[in-house]
Parts: structure tokens; sequence; C-alpha cells
């Protein structure tokens, strides 16, 4: 297996569902999606299974036998090892200790903005910001939820976090709409023409 397989961003999350309990790739997958947007987009199952191939060739997992459930295929149940562990603590440490600039499609876009023209752009932001508050205001009510069943805010810290992330973009969307709207932003030359 590739070394750079341990190298994907879904080794930690794999790593941290294995630290909760044992698992196949099957029950992780759909843990991992039921969790996050952001893994239900990144991880295919193809992409889960080398990865788990490549953290067992590491070490960092170990097979704990098969499971059948009903007319299902056999699966193999993977816990994390004590390497696998010492592993994770020491990629969530380095994570959350120094900042990454990450490059997501909003950035790349927002890079040639200027293209749409002004009223382009500011119909593309206004649709944005109203989507993106909706969204968010769905993930308040469910992070209100988890917190009033009992859930531990530890728990749910990283909800906390992409709702603070969405707050700030609709704060600087709604000041990119002002300074189109008032001129204080124009469009490059080459830009679509309103």
């Amino acid at each position: 297996m590739p070394r750079r397989a341990l190298d994907n961003p879904i080794v930690v999350a794999v790593l941290g569902l294995l630290l909760e309990q044992p698992s196949h790739p099957h029950q992780m997958l759909a843990e991992l999606r039921r969790r996050s947007d952001n893994h239900a987009a990144a991880i295919t199952r193809g992409t889960l299974y080398n990865t788990v191939a490549a953290l067992t060739e590491a070490g960092w997992l170990a097979s704990q036998g098969r499971q059948r459930s009903g007319n299902r295929p056999e699966r193999t149940v993977y816990a994390l090892t004590e390497e696998g562990r010492h592993e994770l603590v020491r990629r969530l440490d380095f994570q959350i200790r120094n900042p990454e600039r990450e490059f997501t499609q909003f950035l790349g876009a927002v890079t040639y903005l200027g293209a749409l023209g002004v009223s382009g752009a500011e119909e593309a932001l206004a649709e944005r910001a109203r989507r993106l508050r909706q969204r968010t205001a769905a993930d308040e009510e469910r992070l209100a939820e988890a917190l009033a069943a009992g859930v531990p805010r530890l728990h749910v810290i990283e909800a906390e976090y992409a709702l603070c992330l969405a707050r700030a973009e609709l704060t600087w969307i709604g000041s990119v709409i002002d300074d189109l709207r008032s001129g204080a932003l124009t469009s490059p030359t080459g830009a679509t023409q309103d």
C-alpha cells in the first residue's frame, strides 16, 4: 500500500471512530456519512477500504475477526491498536496546533468573483447567503437538540466550530455585497458587464 494512503485526510476520522469502538468498514462509512456532510462528499467506499488496508499494514489497526449479520456477507471488524491510538493523538495534536491554509471550492470561486460582473456577483453571493442561513439554522437546531438530549459538548464541538465558520462567512458575504452595491468593488476588465 502506498505510503501516501496514510496521508489521506480521512485517516484521522477512521482512527477516531475506532477509538470509540471496533467496527467494520461498512459501518465506518455509514457512521462518517451520518456525522458529517463533509465526509459524505469526500469518502467513497473504495477510498475507505484502501485507507483501512493501509492503516492495517502500518500496524495502526488490527482485525478483530469477522462478523455476519443476517444474509449479508461476512465483514472484517477492525480495532485500533495501541500504535494506532498514539498515531491518532500525534496527528490530532499536530493538526490542532498548526493552522493550515485550506483551499475550498468556494475560495477558488471567490478568486474569480469579478468574472460574474457586479450584479451577477451580488446575486450569486445573496443566494449563497440565503442557503447558508438556512443550513446554519438547521445546524443550530440539531446542535441544540443534541445538547438538550445530554450529549456532552465536547462530543459536538466540531458542530460549534462549523457554525462559527458559517456565521463568519455570512458576515463576510454581507460586507462584500454592501461593497458591490456601493461601488467600492468593481468588475475587472474582461468581466461580464452589467
